[in-house]
């Protein structure tokens, strides 16, 4: 399986290296107040949360747990005119190019020391997360129009190319993006999703976006309200604080803020969700493990994220669903019910499947 990673983008100081830091658990981007304090990106695998896995370590008696994965890259703020350059420009609009997927955080709460480059003197705390958003927005706009201007003016006088379907696409695109629509929002029909890829657009990429609130709203997270779509709402430093405690201090401490869950938690899962991913699992003696594959796999497809020899040698998949699994207490109990099943090559895996393959070396 290819490398999966969400870039965590946004104006500086709205709490990126905070919250890339809480995700990770521990401190590693610099958080300090003042914009480009992220100079490179910052990448941490994070592990998905995921209450089967030890369900299963349980049923196979093994302590060995591996739960699923997702990269997160922690990318310099970007200022207005990033696109032609200005403050990391290029830096920045390069690393988002690199990442599969974005986390947009726009700051909710208001702080006058923050410093917002481009804000009057005095209104430096002033929050404004639907603005911020359509900034960073409007950027990769501009970026992406010049990508899709370079190719139809490098092809528009080839009396081949300018008549293929993909031209025709391109200006499509051209078309959306100057009316501030992202690539990834518009009616597209399927084959023009499939030529989509071949452009290589920031705004194609799936998005959510993450509010960072102050406590008090945190504490109150049912009455969030918002403009802006799919948006979940964190309390970075709250999170910050929850990462340093043990397991069993943090479930108090939600406790005593009134959730069952952490923001990041939904952060995570989202970002799983937003990539396209789903999980199946392997369980036996020697560990019980979460492996990621798109959305839509074949079974040979999730055989080679374990190895590749395991997809080029493809026999067959056992495969018993996790209900199945674990009301018969593991393999021997489902296959004596009849429960296994054995699967081929055109099978598509569903979510918590439990897999063994079966392969030629």
């Amino acid at each position: 399986m290819s490398k999966l990673s969400l870039g965590i983008v946004g104006l500086p100081n709205v709490g990126k290296s905070t919250l890339f830091n809480a995700l990770l658990g521990k401190q590693v981007a610099d958080a300090s107040n003042y914009p480009f304090c992220t100079i490179d990106p910052n990448v941490g695998v994070v592990e998905v949360p995921d209450a089967k896995l030890p369900v299963l370590g349980n049923i196979v008696k093994t302590p060995k747990i591996v739960p699923a994965i997702v990269e997160f890259v922690d990318i310099a703020g970007l200022v207005k005119g990033a696109s032609t350059g200005e403050g990391l420009g290029n830096k920045f609009l390069t690393n988002i190019r690199d990442c599969d997927a974005i986390m947009h955080v726009v700051r909710f709460f208001s702080d006058p020391n923050i410093v917002k480059p481009g804000l009057p003197a005095g209104r430096e705390g002033l929050v404004t997360p639907k603005s911020d958003f359509e900034v960073v927005c409007a950027e990769l706009i501009i970026k992406d129009l010049e990508s899709v201007d370079k190719y139809l003016s490098s092809y528009k006088n080839n009396p081949i190319e300018s008549k293929t379907k993909k031209f025709a696409f391109a200006s499509k695109l051209k078309s959306g993006l100057e009316q501030g629509k992202l690539a990834i929002n518009l009616d597209l029909t399927p084959e023009e999703k499939e030529l989509l890829p071949e452009f290589f657009l920031l705004t194609a990429k799936p998005y959510f976006i993450v509010a960072n609130v102050d406590e008090s709203t945190y504490q109150n997270i049912d009455k969030f309200k918002t403009d802006l779509e799919n948006v979940i709402p964190v309390c970075a430093k709250i999170e910050f604080d929850l990462s340093e405690l043990s397991v069993e201090d943090r479930k108090n401490y939600l406790k005593e803020l009134g959730v069952t869950q952490s923001g990041l938690e939904r952060v995570i899962h989202e970002a799983y969700h937003t990539l396209g991913l789903q999980s199946y699992y392997t369980a036996g003696v020697k560990e019980a493990r979460a492996w990621t594959v798109r959305q839509g796999a074949t079974a040979p497809e999730a055989a080679g994220v374990i190895h590749t020899d395991f997809q080029r040698g493809f026999i067959m998949a056992e495969i018993v669903s996790y209900p199945d699994f674990v009301a018969n207490n593991g393999w021997d109990g489902a296959k004596t019910k009849g429960l296994l099943r054995h699967e081929g090559k055109d099978y598509v895996m569903h979510p918590d499947d439990i897999v063994e393959f079966r392969f030629n070396v």
